[in-house]
């Protein structure tokens, strides 16, 4: 029973991120499809729980997903969600629909 718990335990590991804590992601404020349009205007700004809500705000987007350095994300496609990738220093490097 304890490797049945380790094996399915293992494949959660491996998608915790290169390390990196990245900050939290605010509850959503609004509900609806995404939209990109403005978002540019986040780039470069240091990634923060207060940021996390702004973009919420602005794109639209239900939800928000935090792209850590290196981290692995899936690919599905989700109209109501917001993925916001940053590098080393926690500097946003793009926010986008999807």
């Amino acid at each position: 029973m304890l490797w049945a718990t380790a094996a399915l335990a293992l494949p959660l590991a491996a998608c915790a991120g290169a390390g990196t804590q990245g900050p939290a992601s605010p509850s959503a404020m609004v509900e609806g499809p995404c939209r990109n349009d403005g978002l540019d205007r986040f780039v470069g700004q240091k990634a923060t729980t207060a940021l996390g809500a702004e973009l919420l705000k602005a794109s639209g987007a239900r939800t928000l997903r935090w792209g850590a350095p290196g981290s692995a994300m899936t690919m599905d496609f989700r109209p109501d969600r917001l993925t916001v990738s940053y590098d080393d220093q926690m500097l946003v490097i793009s926010a986008r629909c999807g």
